[in-house]
């Protein structure tokens, strides 16, 4: 027992010298705790790591990876154009508001005949302005900003402007040339009366109040006992101006017939009916020449921020 006693103390002694030989207590592991190595990935490769954000805290430039817009939905790839044109930068508009690439007078020679026309869908959701968007030809480079106009014309007066709103499920007509009455105007229920002295085309619609229906409502009650003036309002057609009543017609006649059969009397009798506005706008973009070619042309329309709405070719 002595001997393994001694043993035991001879073996921690040759420890201590062997522990201090090493550093003794000035060696760094002396005051580390326990560690676990890291572990090799499974099945090779790399650790997941998440990426670095793209954008700074609190920035707003974000960006997402599956829309090139930036609104979260895949975008719809823009048509190819012919010759290689590009169709340029897409607007927020697009498939919004588009052109009728058949029923067009673009390639007519005559500016007062040349035309295309331009709809808003029902479902674009709020009305939309078109004052200050552009029409651009491709080919030609001729360029020119969509004008204001007036909802209402009235005639013999100077009509203020105003933007050319469409509302969703209307259109506009885009005419080259110059207004017959100096303004770009919204369609009405009395619209057609301005046909008796101006030429318009394409042609103004012809939905004015029959004018018997208009005797009955305006002349007055004991219009039923005037027989030649009810015989002489039958034969006036709609949107037809009377420019010489009979002369023997009498003065409550005469009166009715000067102040409700023409644009500016049916406008005030009718202005505040359900139906009176239209739902189509002539604009005129006021050229004395032709703005597109007849043939080998490229259209485009292109919104406030010149980016491009719509765009066709013949």
């Amino acid at each position: 027992m002595e001997h393994d006693a001694w043993f035991f103390v001879g073996v921690f002694i040759f420890i201590f010298i062997v522990w201090v030989a090493v550093g003794g207590p000035a060696h760094s592991i002396s005051f580390a705790g326990p560690s676990l190595s890291e572990p090799s990935p499974i099945g090779g490769g790399n650790y997941l790591s998440f990426p670095r954000s793209p954008f700074g805290i609190g920035s707003s430039n974000v960006s997402l990876s599956e829309s090139s817009n930036g609104s979260g939905g895949s975008e719809t790839p823009v048509p190819s154009l012919v010759g290689g044109t590009a169709f340029g930068s897409p607007s927020i508009y697009r498939n919004i508001v588009t052109m009728n690439q058949y029923i067009s007078g673009a390639s007519s020679a005559n500016p007062e005949n040349e035309y295309i026309q331009i709809y808003v869908a029902q479902s674009a959701g709020a009305p939309i302005d078109l004052s200050g968007w552009t029409l651009l030809s491709e080919a030609t480079g001729n360029s020119v900003v969509i004008p204001k106009g007036t909802e209402v014309p009235i005639s013999g007066t100077v009509n203020a402007a105003e933007d050319v709103v469409l509302v969703p499920g209307t259109r506009a007509i885009l005419i080259s040339g110059q207004s017959p009455i100096g303004a770009s105007f919204r369609e009405n229920k009395c619209i057609g009366y301005f046909s008796t002295f101006q030429k318009f085309y394409p042609s103004l619609p012809q939905n004015c109040p029959l004018p018997s229906d208009e005797l009955a409502s305006f002349y007055g009650g004991d219009y039923i006992r005037d027989a030649s003036c009810i015989t002489y309002v039958k034969t006036l057609q709609r949107c037809q101006v009377a420019l010489t009543p009979p002369v023997d017609a009498s003065g409550v006649c005469q009166n009715f017939i000067v102040k409700y059969l023409n644009y500016n009397g049916c406008v005030d009798a009718h202005q505040n009916d359900a139906d009176f506005k239209g739902d189509t706008w002539r604009i005129y973009l006021g050229r004395t020449s032709s703005m597109w070619r007849t043939k080998n042309e490229l259209v485009k329309l292109l919104d406030a921020g010149e980016k491009t709405v719509d765009a066709f070719s013949y």
